[in-house]
């Protein structure tokens, strides 16, 4: 389908999921990569906690955390390390 048609069912309908081939699509650096992380009991503890308390499970916390840390590190002028081979330098 050419993009003028696309535009055109979008613009008459509204809903164009139809039309989307959904089979092939990827966000390119969010694929999912298993990490395994060896922690002490109370760390568990204290992460099962917050999990409980926020209404999340372990795993979204870790997530979340690790995510902001990353970001507030990056926003503070540090460059995020750059895959080499497959390896972070």
């Amino acid at each position: 389908m050419k993009a003028k048609d696309f535009d055109r069912i979008f613009d008459e309908v509204g809903d164009i999921s139809s039309h989307v081939d959904r089979s092939s699509v990827h966000r390119p650096a969010f694929e999912q990569k298993r990490v395994n992380v060896d922690s002490p009991v109370w760390v568990v503890q204290a992460l099962d906690l917050q999990a409980r308390r926020l209404g999340g499970t372990r795993q979204a916390i870790i997530k979340v955390w690790i995510a902001d840390r990353l970001k507030l590190e990056s926003e503070s002028g540090r460059q995020r390390p750059r895959p080499q081979n497959g390896r972070i330098r």
